[in-house]
């Protein structure tokens, strides 16, 4: 079995590099923190570490989108993060920029990702 995590951001807000960067490290933050506090997620995460980590970075066209993803993957019981701006920089307080979705099995995540391409 081979593992990944994937986020998934919003292209339709048109955010910098350096945002989309920002937005991307957030969802990497908060889904190894997910991972650190189940057991399950824990040692799925602990081999995906030993497989290199492997990310991938994709993208959608709308917040409906976004959210289509995010319960889908919620669904499916994945570590999944929804990262929300604070609003100091490009964008208005609690716009939704991205999802990170785990560290986990590849063909779970790419049954609700196949369709999205890379940003």
């Amino acid at each position: 079995m081979t593992y990944k995590m994937v986020f998934v951001v919003r292209n339709d807000l048109k955010m910098g590099k350096g945002k989309i960067a920002a937005q991307v490290a957030h969802a990497a933050v908060s889904n190894i923190l997910l991972c650190l506090s189940n057991n399950k997620w824990r040692e799925i995460m602990e081999n995906w570490l030993n497989e290199g980590q492997p990310k991938v970075v994709l993208k959608v066209e709308s917040e409906v989108e976004l959210m289509e993803i995010y319960k889908k993957a919620l669904e499916l019981r994945l570590p999944v993060s929804l990262i929300e701006d604070a609003g100091k920089t490009q964008l208005e307080p609690g716009t939704k920029t991205c999802i990170g979705i785990g560290p986990y099995d590849s063909s779970t995540i790419d049954s609700i990702t196949r369709k999205l391409k890379l940003l």
